[in-house]
């Protein structure tokens, strides 16, 4: 997931998490306390599950780490009835290149469980298998604190901690013999951008009626009922090269240009507005005697609004100059997570949640993030869906990430209840 940003998250209608309750669902069923208590057994399973895929490198495209992690779920997922479906990826855009990968397109799963049933509304799970940890780094295991309530690793709660309770989850209900009907989309470039399973992602949504993504809770536990949207721009300046002493003259600097580009687009946010760009990284020259003919640098930008990424667009495309200008400038930009407004499907989805949290006796507040995940692509492709349903933790995509183990039983009961819930077809989804 990637980090939220300045345009803060903050608390969404009822800080405290206690409101509207879903009609007939103060409490748990005989079936869902079975399922719970299934979990609760299950907590030592839990732990070692996570550290095996903690030690599991798959970060930077890490292709053996992926295939691995990804056949370790898909076949635990076959032995609970689902089909097995490998969608091949698409290629990112090159200009989206970076370092760090091996250059492979990674599939998506698309393991699918229909029930006999057709009352049941399709659940769709979906989770990403990549990080962002180098797997050639030290951070490589799970190290348990002192007092046994806290640990880090790689992933452990971005989000490696979301795929286990996910999988065991399934697999308690499967075991308490409640139906449900759901598909577990795995993707593997979701830190990357979702550029190769974008595609899988929007055909899957829809056919399904309600949509979970197991990023992390954030800080404060919450549940993220909106996000803001988010994309990727490539600013390249081509100018001419010369011998700085001899032909200083005749050189065109492309760094010189690209400054110029930087400046413009230094003067674009507007944080009141939730308009952010942030650039980096950049690259240019190759010697300090050569008039450099090639600068880059690469950007990302944040936005609440449509009307706020058409500004983005049109200030971003103002920059760019014809090819046989000198020098010239090039941009490209992608801007393919929308916006993730609160919609009324998305905010029963959300009430739903919340009651089963309160059946559990947990809270469960709302929250907006200008963060964005594959929640921002399932409702663009008209899927209500909420996010953050996975573990508790912190300081994601640093070396210190750390997972609140508590979480792990608490998350999976809450996912369980939600999902038997929504598959049971008590949550209408309904514009």
């Amino acid at each position: 997931m990637c980090a939220p940003t300045a345009w803060t998250d903050r608390p969404r209608t009822d800080p405290s998490g206690k409101g509207t309750c879903v009609p007939g669902s103060p409490g748990l069923t005989e079936a869902e306390t079975r399922v719970c208590a299934a979990i609760e057994r299950r907590s030592a399973d839990l732990l070692d599950d996570l550290r095996r895929h903690v030690a599991i490198p798959t970060g930077h495209n890490h292709t053996p780490g992926l295939d691995e992690t990804r056949e370790i779920f898909t076949a635990r997922l076959r032995r609970l009835g689902a089909s097995v479906e490998l969608v091949p990826g698409d290629a990112p855009p090159a200009w989206l290149a970076s370092g760090g990968s091996d250059g492979a397109i990674p599939p998506t799963a698309v393991c699918a469980r229909t029930s006999g049933r057709e009352s049941l509304s399709p659940v769709l799970i979906a989770g990403h298998l990549d990080t962002v940890h180098d797997p050639a780094g030290a951070f490589r295991e799970l190290l348990i604190a002192s007092d046994g309530k806290t640990a880090v690793g790689p992933g452990c709660v971005d989000m490696k901690g979301g795929l286990v309770i996910a999988v065991a989850a399934l697999e308690a209900l499967e075991e308490a013999g409640i139906d449900a009907s759901w598909t577990f989309l795995l993707n593997s470039d979701e830190e990357t951008g979702t550029y190769c399973s974008e595609r899988a992602i929007r055909d899957v949504s829809k056919r399904h009626a309600f949509g979970i993504a197991l990023e992390p809770a954030l800080p404060g536990g919450e549940l993220a009922i909106e996000r803001g949207g988010s994309g990727q721009f490539y600013v390249e300046c081509r100018g001419r090269s010369a011998h700085v002493g001899r032909e200083f003259e005749k050189g065109v600097s492309a760094v010189t240009a690209l400054a110029r580009a930087l400046v413009a687009i230094g003067a674009m946010p507007d944080l009141e507005r939730g308009k952010i760009v942030n650039v980096g990284p950049i690259e240019g020259g190759a010697a300090t005697n050569a008039v450099p003919d090639r600068a880059r640098a690469w950007g990302n930008v944040r936005y609440r609004t449509p009307e706020v990424a058409a500004e983005l667009r049109a200030e971003l495309e103002a920059l760019a100059t014809g090819a046989d200008a000198m020098p010239s400038v090039r941009v490209d930009m992608s801007f393919n997570r929308p916006a993730k407004p609160m919609m009324p499907a998305t905010e029963r989805l959300g009430l739903a949640a919340r009651s089963a949290a309160e059946a559990l006796g947990q809270r469960l507040p709302f929250a907006s993030t200008g963060g964005v995940c594959d929640g921002n692509v399932m409702q663009d492709a008209g899927l209500p869906t909420i996010d953050t349903l996975g573990v508790r933790g912190g300081k994601l995509h640093t070396t210190e990430e750390w997972i609140e183990l508590a979480s792990l039983v608490e998350r999976c009961q809450l996912l369980a209840v939600l999902i038997a819930r929504l598959s049971s077809g008590a949550i209408e989804n309904e514009g």
